[in-house]
């Protein structure tokens, strides 16, 4: 699992998950120099948080932003202090499990691992 990171960055992204993200950025039509995947934390599932994966044309104007592998990383303030630390990996084939975030900030999950609590 190669990995991008920097010392301040509050995630680390795997290739697989740059490469996957950039793909589905490009087929989007957006341009990857500006257009990148936001990682978030909502509320919501059995543990009482879950992550969220969207493209963004523009982050906003908190926002801690990376490039790892090539892609633009968006993460706001709020989330950063529960995924701080995260690694995002893309695991693909009949029996893979999409994208991914390992957090060593979890102190419980869900039975379905869709929800999480810090």
């Amino acid at each position: 699992m190669s990995q991008s990171v920097q010392p301040d960055d509050p995630v680390s992204v795997t290739e697989a998950a740059a490469d996957q993200a950039i793909s589905l950025i490009e087929n989007e039509g957006y341009d990857t120099d500006e257009a990148g995947l936001r990682l978030f934390v909502q509320q919501g599932g059995c543990a009482g948080l879950s992550y969220g994966l969207r493209f963004d044309v523009e982050p906003e104007e908190d926002d801690a932003i990376t490039r790892h592998h090539g892609l633009r990383v968006f993460v706001d303030p709020a989330s950063q202090k529960y995924i701080d630390g995260s690694v995002l990996d893309f695991e693909g084939g009949l029996q893979g499990k999409g994208f991914s975030v390992e957090n060593p900030n979890v102190e419980s999950e869900c039975g379905c691992g869709e929800s999480f609590r810090t």
